[in-house]
């Protein structure tokens, strides 16, 4: 019995120091916390407050168990369970700093994009930054998990001697693996080559497979791609890297537009490029850089009429030459309905017989 009741009191006391060193922890975050929102008030710097809003949960389970694991030592248990409690939580540290150092690239994405502003009309050097970003925080986050996951793995000495036995039989394994594996990896070259030379940047207008859109997300092995009329056209990364495309924002945003004009030979040119002047100078949609008329082609019925035009951006571009089209069409209608497409014919007489 008295054995027994020893044993008991042992237990309760490990239990408590076990209880009191997580509420220590637990106050240490409370205190640590307390004086960063009271910094993060004072001052008017991104860092503090995305530490505040990113590290705040991490913090909160990695604290108490760095308190856990500084008195496992000390606690008077069987050394099995000492063990196994040690185990369980050099596991729980692993885990939780990856997950901080995970919460650490949002606070380097939030401290870099804080210079830039990615609503502005003339957003490319904050694009050309922000698809560095986030890029490379995948890449990180990658890496940590990975690592992370190998050092779970390889606190197992039953899987460190199996991972041991592995690679000393690789061999053939090897090479096999190294044949399934190569296009993963030249995907995640691909992404990385992306981040760094920038063929494509988030938010960048692109024609791919005949389509028109935006470039909405990109991640280390595809790239969604939103379509003018809301649909998603998913890409693998390696084609933007291996097939030509179009992309209208690579250098800048302005565009030039055209709108052709089919009409008569009698309409008065110089009248319709006064009237397209007219229509551009008085619509917000136009940038006030460039416009133009002329008459590009002609054929044996109708001569082609080019307007030209600059706006801000793609969307822009297109709502500005709907306008214009509609407004030149109405024009001509209105003012020169004889200089509207028409189809000439001869008809020769035949001579009546006289009866």
């Amino acid at each position: 019995m008295k054995g027994t009741s020893g044993n008991w009191q042992t237990i309760t006391w490990s239990l408590g120091i076990l209880v009191l060193a997580a509420g220590a922890g637990l106050v240490v975050y409370l205190v640590l916390f307390h004086a960063l929102r009271r910094w993060s008030s004072r001052t008017s710097t991104i860092l503090d407050d995305s530490m505040v809003k990113h590290t705040r949960r991490p913090l909160k389970v990695l604290l108490p168990l760095v308190a856990i694991r500084m008195v496992v030592p000390i606690l008077r248990l069987p050394g099995s369970l000492v063990l196994i409690l040690r185990h369980l939580t050099d596991l729980g540290l692993i885990a939780t700093l990856a997950w901080l150092g995970i919460k650490c690239t949002s606070i380097a994405e939030d401290l870099v994009m804080s210079h830039y502003d990615i609503t502005a009309r003339d957003n490319l050097q904050a694009r050309k930054v922000y698809t560095q970003v986030k890029v490379l925080k995948k890449i990180a986050v990658t890496v940590i998990l990975v690592l992370s996951l190998a050092s779970i793995l390889m606190s197992f000495d039953e899987l460190r001697k199996l991972g041991i036995s592995l690679l000393a039989s690789a061999g053939l394994a090897g090479v096999v693996l190294g044949f399934a594996a190569q296009r993963s990896i030249a995907t995640l070259i691909a992404g990385i080559q992306i981040a760094i030379t920038q063929p494509i940047r988030l938010d960048d207008v692109v024609i791919v497979e005949g389509e028109w859109g935006w470039i909405e997300e990109i991640t280390l092995t595809y790239v969604v791609v939103r379509i003018w009329d809301l649909r998603r056209l998913i890409l693998p990364i390696t084609y933007f890297i291996e097939k030509p495309f179009q992309n209208w924002t690579r250098v800048e945003a302005n565009l030039l537009g055209t709108v052709y004009l089919y009409t008569d030979y009698t309409i008065p040119v110089q009248a319709v490029r006064e009237e397209l002047e007219r229509i551009l100078r008085g619509s917000d949609l136009w940038d006030g850089r460039v416009w133009g008329l002329q008459v590009t082609n002609a054929t044996q019925q109708t001569l082609e009429l080019r307007a030209l035009m600059s706006a801000p951006d793609s969307s822009t571009a297109w709502d500005l030459r709907c306008h214009v089209r509609e407004k030149l069409i109405e024009f001509i209608q209105k003012n020169y309905p004889q200089s509207l497409p028409k189809v000439r014919a001869e008809v020769d007489r035949v001579p009546m017989e006289k009866g």
